[in-house]
């Protein structure tokens, strides 16, 4: 996410999302990439969940996008739990996708918890080289941006809490309006018989754009949106040749 490199919260990542985020991965994404026979990109991999989803439900080969060093950490450690012919389907490209280079590659890419974290300029250039890594007739499968700001600074939720032998570890999610981006607060806490023993916080920037603002920037690029499979996300497709 913009505004923030993840040094914070990637310690606590998947002790506090990795069960919903591979259940969401699995629902979202996992019938599309059983019908992937040519390859899969995987845009802002993250800690690997996604990508390990992916590599369940396919066959094909998987690139990898995460250009944070302690993701990139994180996602390589679940890596080398898998067997080492998963690990030879993946290539990891540890620059931003419209840096990567990628013609041709995938009949599906994914974007998941990515794109509202992207500028409109990056956000363009993401949705550019996304198509020129899709094969024609492959599809594309993100998660959308918020449409609006939200009325003031408001409480999203809560992570956890999850024990770790005598210590409960949790976080408080809040989200405010800035100066028309969407400004979140993830605070970590550990607890330990009642008391705090540390407290840590993240911040990160959401870029909010309507559902035709996103679609107009999709078609600009040769992408046709398409039904998504699940109402959660929105899909586009590189027309066929």
């Amino acid at each position: 996410m913009s505004g923030a490199d993840y040094t914070v919260s990637v310690e606590f990542y998947d002790l506090l999302q990795a069960e919903t985020d591979r259940r969401s991965a699995k629902r979202r994404f996992a019938e599309a990439a059983r019908r992937a026979r040519h390859g899969i990109l995987d845009v802002g991999a993250g800690t690997g969940i996604v990508t390990e989803t992916l590599l369940t439900a396919s066959a094909a080969p998987i690139h990898a996008v995460e250009p944070a060093a302690p993701m990139r950490a994180a996602l390589l450690s679940r890596l080398a739990g898998l067997g080492a012919d998963q690990r030879a389907r993946v290539t990891l490209h540890p620059e931003p996708i419209e840096r990567a280079g990628l013609e041709e590659v995938a009949d599906l890419a994914v974007a998941s918890n990515i794109i509202a974290c992207l500028d409109p300029a990056t956000r363009r250039s993401t949705w550019q080289a996304v198509s020129r890594a899709l094969l024609p007739g492959g599809l594309l499968l993100f998660d959308p941006p918020p449409t609006e700001l939200p009325a003031g600074r408001e409480k999203v939720g809560r992570l956890g809490p999850v024990r770790v032998g005598p210590d409960l570890y949790g976080a408080d999610i809040t989200r405010e309006p800035d100066a028309g981006i969407v400004r979140m607060v993830f605070t970590y806490h550990v607890e330990r018989d009642g008391r705090v023993l540390r407290q840590q916080r993240e911040t990160f920037e959401l870029w909010p754009a309507s559902a035709s603002q996103i679609g107009a920037e999709l078609e600009a690029q040769g992408l046709q949106v398409v039904h998504a499979p699940s109402a959660d996300l929105l899909a586009a497709r590189r027309p066929a040749r």
